[in-house]
């Protein structure tokens, strides 16, 4: 496909491109560090809600020298209480589309990963982080508070303490101590964050998609329930995954060693 071909049409903010069964998503709007407004942040919503058959995975990225430095805060005007709710709601509604769409999301992440940046970077499944990659949430420094699930996605990711101690004090965090802390699981050179995310997501891509469901739907599921209804609801999962045809065939291949075996490292 060509640039925007098969895809919703985009914002000029966003650019999107195919790669066999993996999208590419890019954040284009490099002279403001990516920073996200409402165009931006509707148009990833109308891709996510859109993604092409044909696609089995999405790559995002950020165009420049930065993945994304946040909200907009040229669009911060006086919002009363309820136009301030309903607009946290949208970014809410489109950073769902990503971590709850149809097909699972590798996020690479370089320069600046800030506020609103890395409430987006938290709702993929996949996180590369290039060594050029900080992480900050100055929303302390600002006024503000998180508004793009960040409450929710970040401090699962990286702990609550830890997530207070950055919104309060301003502190940052590198790409090299972020991989242990949960912010990325994978580290890449500078310019090659990109080359390593679209490997991934094309690993991604050739899984069965029933899998990629379960993985990316149930499994962030499961971990909010209890016990005993965590361990129902894989017993029901691996029960459906087991049961479809593409499983079936994979495993015979398995067994009879016509499958490639898993690779170490």
């Amino acid at each position: 496909m060509d640039s925007n071909d098969g895809f919703v049409a985009l914002p000029p903010s966003l650019t999107a491109t195919a790669r066999g069964s993996v999208a590419v998503l890019t954040l284009n709007r490099p002279a403001k560090r990516n920073a996200l407004d409402d165009v931006t942040v509707g148009g990833i919503e109308a891709f996510f809600a859109a993604v092409p058959a044909g696609v089995k995975a999405v790559v995002i990225n950020g165009a420049g020298e930065h993945f994304s430095a946040g909200l907009d805060l040229t669009e911060m005007t006086e919002r009363d209480l309820v136009s301030g709710i309903d607009h946290s709601r949208r970014w809410h509604r489109a950073f769902e589309r990503i971590q709850y769409g149809r097909v699972p999301v590798v996020a690479v992440l370089h320069g600046a990963v800030v506020g609103g940046g890395l409430e987006l970077a938290a709702s993929a499944h996949v996180r590369v982080a290039e060594r050029t990659a900080f992480y900050a949430l100055p929303e302390g420094q600002r006024g503000i508070f998180v508004g793009g699930g960040g409450s929710v996605r970040i401090s699962r990711l990286i702990g609550v303490a830890r997530m207070m101690d950055m919104m309060l004090t301003g502190r940052t965090y590198g790409a090299e101590e972020g991989v242990p802390l949960g912010f990325s699981q994978y580290l890449a050179e500078p310019g090659q964050g990109l080359q390593t995310g679209l490997k991934l997501a094309e690993r991604i891509a050739g899984n069965a998609p029933l899998t990629n469901l379960a993985v990316t739907q149930v499994l962030p599921r499961i971990a909010e329930q209890d016990a005993a209804s965590g361990l129902m609801m894989e017993s029901l999962m691996a029960a459906i995954a087991q049961s479809d045809e593409e499983a079936k065939t994979r495993l015979r291949d398995f067994l009879e060693k016509r499958a490639p075996k898993v690779p170490p490292g």
